[in-house]
């Protein structure tokens, strides 16, 4: 094993490997709860897709290690489940078969895997400015920041300032701040699983403080209903032929450029922390993690999850010093698991459905109408993603702020990924900048040909509505 994964080359040995794993997974469990809730909602089976959200991440967290001896897990992403859920299946209330949704899915994942196995991917990625792709990494870290303020509660919506402090006197908060705190004390006095520890330190506060309660049950049934939807006949004709409509093919365009500039965010992002991009900002071996990625989003499509893509909360891990592939193995053996303990997992990494979002003064004032037991949150796991968020800052000091053409567009890729909730959208903005200032600059020749043609789909992409 130390062979194979390399431990003395990453500097890194098997506790550190599985800590780091069992970090990730925690941070991330919660999507084998929320990815089910969203999808059921547009009509896919609830079962059918918690079965396919763990197995699915499961297979391809055990791949990308063995394949690439990365760090990277994947899972059901956010937003593209909501993508499907409401833009697809629920596109223009045309109630459109879950299968199909799923196949629209299934062709991106295809497209986007002809793509890396072309070279195109990874040389999208190799034209992207070293300070751009440093400014990604600060601007995941925002979001993840954002992201564990928000699901703890900390924060909430609020009218004209957007956000507020949420409300100190519900429990679930304190859960929260117990929880952040811990992970900084255990940092503090040197404690190498301080994340890990961190969470555990705010799953007891919850159970002893009522938020979350014991689990009623150890072992959950499987159910593959959703296995294979594009290939089930709905209507007398395959799920999967039924995608070739001129809006449905908008819609694959749409995602699957969502899905390649996300991936591309989170694997420099999380790359950078775990010091394996080189001084040109390169990261060896791309391809085979792209090649992974791709054939996650396939997967997704075909069981029935949504599209499976390389995950944010990697850099837990990494934070907690995973340097190789076994912390995603640890990962995906995890998410088996997980397939048969949902009880228990839903306790300690799901979110939890608050009886009403106004009781809790989460929407006070905003004019928003949440039906009881919509509104989720994530206390348990809230600290670990803000302070990996801060730990994910750091590199922000390498970025030439003497330079404004440089700067400039690094900054709005640093606040338009947490502020518009989309790291595709941040990255946007900061490409389309980067082109024009140069452009305006006379500095044209420093634009790689490549990034025109990007920012130039940006710039349709932004425009369409408008259009």
């Amino acid at each position: 094993m130390n062979e194979f994964f390399r431990f003395e080359e990453r500097g890194t040995n098997l506790r550190t490997e599985l800590s780091a794993g069992v970090t990730t997974f925690l941070t991330m469990a919660y999507i084998i709860f929320v990815n089910p809730g969203i999808l059921s909602a547009a009509g896919v089976p609830f079962a059918g897709a918690a079965t396919a959200t763990a197995l699915g991440a499961a297979l391809m967290c055990i791949c990308m290690g063995l394949v690439t001896n990365r760090p990277l897990a994947l899972a059901s992403g956010m937003g593209l489940n909501a993508v499907i859920a409401f833009s697809v299946i629920g596109f223009q209330q045309a109630n459109v078969p879950w299968q199909v949704g799923m196949s629209v899915i299934f062709l991106e994942g295809v497209l986007i895997l002809i793509l890396v196995l072309s070279g195109l991917r990874e040389a999208v990625m190799n034209a992207i400015p070293l300070d751009l792709k440093r400014a990604i990494g600060v601007g995941i870290g925002l979001f993840i920041t954002i992201i564990g303020l928000n699901g703890g509660g900390i924060i909430r919506p609020a009218p004209f300032t957007l956000v507020a402090l949420g409300d100190l006197s519900q429990k679930y908060v304190w859960v929260s701040f117990i929880g952040l705190f811990a992970v900084l004390i255990f940092r503090t006095i040197g404690i190498r699983s301080h994340i890990l520890f961190g969470i555990l330190a705010a799953t007891l506060a919850a159970l002893f403080l009522g938020v979350a309660k014991p689990p009623s049950g150890i072992v959950g049934p499987l159910d593959f209903q959703t296995f294979f939807g594009p290939f089930q006949k709905v209507g007398g004709t395959y799920a999967v032929l039924q995608v070739f409509t001129p809006a449905l093919l908008v819609m694959v365009f749409a995602v699957l450029l969502t899905d390649f500039f996300d991936t591309m965010g989170t694997v420099v992002a999380v790359g950078e922390q775990a010091g394996f991009v080189d001084r040109e900002g390169r990261i060896p071996g791309i391809r085979g993690i792209l090649t992974v990625d791709s054939a996650a989003a396939v997967t997704g499509g075909l069981f029935g999850a949504s599209s499976i893509t390389t995950y944010v909360e990697s850099a837990a891990g990494v934070a907690e010093g995973g340097r190789t592939g076994l912390t995603a193995v640890v990962v995906g053996i995890l998410f088996a698991f997980a397939a048969f303990f949902s009880p228990i997992i839903q306790m300690v990494g799901g979110g939890f459905a608050i009886p009403s979002a106004q009781q809790y003064g989460l929407l006070v004032g905003t004019g928003a109408t949440v039906p009881a037991g919509d509104y989720h949150l994530y206390p348990i796991t809230a600290g670990a993603l803000i302070v990996v968020g801060f730990l994910m800052m750091g590199i922000v000091r390498e970025i030439q702020w003497s330079s404004f053409e440089e700067a400039f567009p690094a900054f709005l890729i640093m606040v338009g990924i947490p502020l518009t909730y989309n790291i595709s959208y941040g990255i946007g903005f900061g490409f389309i900048s980067y082109t024009l200032l140069k452009i305006v600059r006379g500095r044209y020749r420093d634009v790689p040909p490549l990034l025109y043609v990007i920012s130039a789909v940006f710039l349709i992409a932004f425009a369409l509505p408008f259009v």
